[in-house]
């Protein structure tokens, strides 16, 4: 017999009264047509007070409608004791704070040492069983806030937030030079560049992507920005900021010239500091802050992280105008 996880219910009010189930679980329970089609085929399904039902069923004031997920597992993803800093957790919800050098999940060449591997671990040894769904996905050198969802009705919902911009993803970077105006828009379409395709350019026949920036602090060649997404492209941050004219410290694949010059500013005559790309040994981008609602309790979720210690020391070493030793 399939073991489930804690129903996900809802009361049926007055007003609802005379609806079928079915509109009862899509438009006060917000569940997909393909999350409904795979819990019919399940054993409990769509339950009505406690019993079994059709959704083209009739409800009416004080009904309890729910829905039951079968548990799942990542069976094709190793267990491992690899440590991570856990922000928040409950019973839908994993939300940590990545570290810089892991990789979220695994891929061709990375099966193991991945954190997919490390949560997988983790829940294992506490007799949990839960399929690794992140929300979204942090570049293996870009630190910080990542959210995982415990089920697919959690997954479904925080992804609709994230395609309808109500997400709130915020992106501290250290970067070369000091962007002038110090707050604005970056707009560039985004794809694969043709001759690199690990690599993605800003192309007019690309797709359509928008960063918000904000200059918090200028330390001479440098500075400390923050950025906020309006879309979410593969390596959105990095090249738009590259084509910006300022590259962040660090981006090996991104950090130096594209074009000799550019709209805003002259990126062939930007005063590099070298000594910054060797002490940080990576991009400085940290996911600092994210914000959803809770996709069964409605709560308006915010965390926030500080920048991690090899940030710190950078954004040191800019300030002081010192050089790494």
């Amino acid at each position: 017999m399939s073991e489930y996880y804690e129903p996900i219910t809802y009361l049926v009010t007055e007003a609802e009264q005379g609806w079928t189930v079915k509109s009862v679980l899509q438009r006060r329970l917000g569940v997909s047509r393909k999350l409904m089609s795979r819990i019919k085929l399940t054993e409990r399904g769509v339950e009505l007070n406690g019993e079994r039902v059709f959704i083209s069923v009739m409800v009416k004031a004080g009904d309890m409608v729910s829905i039951s997920l079968e548990k799942e597992s990542s069976n094709d993803i190793l267990p491992e004791p690899i440590p991570f800093d856990i922000i928040y957790e409950d019973a839908a919800l994993l939300v940590v704070n990545k570290a810089s050098g892991i990789i979220v999940h695994p891929t061709h060449g990375h099966y193991t040492g991945t954190l997919a591997n490390g949560v997988v671990h983790y829940w294992q040894e506490k007799g949990e069983q839960f399929r690794f769904r992140p929300v979204h996905r942090l570049d293996q050198e870009t630190s910080g806030l990542l959210a995982i969802a415990k089920n697919a009705y959690v997954h479904q919902h925080i992804s609709e937030q994230m395609i309808a911009g109500k997400v709130l993803k915020k992106y501290t970077a250290l970067v070369h030079g000091c962007p002038s105006p110090g707050e604005g828009t970056l707009e560039g379409p985004i794809d694969r560049d043709p001759a690199e395709p690990h690599r993605r350019i800003v192309t007019p026949s690309g797709y359509p992507a928008l960063t918000f920036y904000k200059v918090v602090q200028c330390y001479g060649q440098g500075a400390r920005v923050e950025l906020r997404l309006g879309t979410g492209r593969t390596h959105q941050i990095r090249v738009h900021m590259a084509e910006f004219g300022h590259p962040l410290i660090g981006d090996k694949f991104y950090g130096l010239p594209q074009k000799p010059a550019l709209e805003h500013g002259d990126i062939s005559a930007l005063p590099t500091n070298q000594d910054w790309n060797e002490a940080i040994g990576r991009h400085a981008l940290h996911a600092s802050e994210l914000g959803f609602r809770h996709p069964l309790t409605g709560e308006d979720l915010v965390f926030q992280v500080e920048l991690p210690d090899d940030m710190h020391r950078l954004q040191e070493l800019m300030r002081t105008g010192e050089h790494a030793v």
